[in-house]
């Protein structure tokens, strides 16, 4: 089984109303914003989807409405961040039953297992589902890093075809290629690393701050596969201070503020999060808007 996805996926919002109920029409409203713009697969349910906020009969709601909303025009791939293997296999079977057509399997949460561990939980995982499977590789917020040598392990489970690289470390990219050629297909999954994982050989971009400035992480993608190198480098420093919103503990918090003055989404989390204030609010603000302000007119990358 290879893997059915390529190009800026984003990590998509779990749009909410401001007493926290879910938006699923706001949400499919946003799924068909990131299409028009060139976004080429969602992934529902991830850290910016609010996983562990949801219950697992509204996690079902949100992929069943990115499903309906996308329409088989991009694939839908279903985050799975759950307490224990059981559960998780629950939760895929749930995902898939809503239309999902892929998951991003997450360590499980809580427990900060060692490597060993991990490996037992996603093949086992991959063993009870039919989907083809990416996984969350990020040692800095799970606490758990699997290794070139780790994939290595895993890839008698055939429908793990994918890895979301996110150890904040660009030579993994390398190592795994060296190691594994194309056993797996690797996207990137820290955006202010973005353009030195397309370069170094990721396939895909599970972006956060693609939810806001979709065209712009589209054109970045297609500039830097289409080697031109000095409109992509331009272009990327415009949007670094974007992207370090990405790698911050509030990263939620922060890309729908983003979402919420592009127009593209509301800033409404689920409790205990809370919406910005004071310093700190002012402070992303202005990161924000000066994006806006400065924003490139972009040209389609052949």
């Amino acid at each position: 089984m290879s893997a059915p996805w390529s190009g800026v996926i984003p990590a998509l919002m779990t749009e909410m109303k401001q007493d926290g109920a879910l938006d699923l029409d706001a949400t499919g409203d946003h799924v068909e914003a990131c299409i028009e713009a060139g976004c080429t697969g969602f992934v529902m349910l991830g850290t910016l989807g609010e996983n562990s906020s949801l219950s697992l009969d509204e996690k079902a709601a949100v992929v069943k409405t990115a499903v309906e909303a996308a329409n088989g025009r991009a694939p839908i791939i279903a985050g799975v961040a759950e307490y224990t293997t059981c559960l998780a296999i629950e939760a895929s079977r749930r995902m898939q039953q809503a239309g999902a057509g892929g998951l991003m399997a997450l360590p499980t949460m809580v427990y900060e297992q060692d490597a060993r561990e991990a490996k037992s939980h996603f093949a086992e995982l991959a063993s009870a589902v039919d989907l083809p499977i990416m996984i969350y590789n990020n040692r800095v917020s799970y606490k758990v890093d699997l290794k070139p040598e780790d994939f290595e392990d895993l890839s008698n489970s055939k429908n793990i075809v994918a890895v979301k690289e996110s150890s904040h470390d660009s030579r993994r990219i390398t190592d795994m290629i060296n190691r594994l050629g194309d056993r797996y297909s690797i996207y990137c999954g820290v955006d202010d690393l973005a353009l030195e994982n397309i370069l170094f050989g990721a396939v895909g971009w599970v972006s956060g701050m693609a939810n806001c400035f979709p065209a712009e992480s589209v054109e970045l993608f297609n500039l830097a596969k289409a080697g031109r190198h000095e409109e992509a480098l331009a272009l990327y420093r415009w949007f670094m201070p974007l992207l370090h919103l990405d790698t911050h503990i509030k990263l939620v918090q922060y890309i729908k503020l983003a979402n919420h003055m592009t127009g593209l989404g509301r800033e409404y989390v689920r409790k205990p999060r809370l919406t910005l204030i004071g310093e700190e609010r002012a402070r992303v603000e202005a990161i924000i808007q000066n994006a806006i302000d400065t924003r490139p007119a972009l040209r389609a990358a052949a």
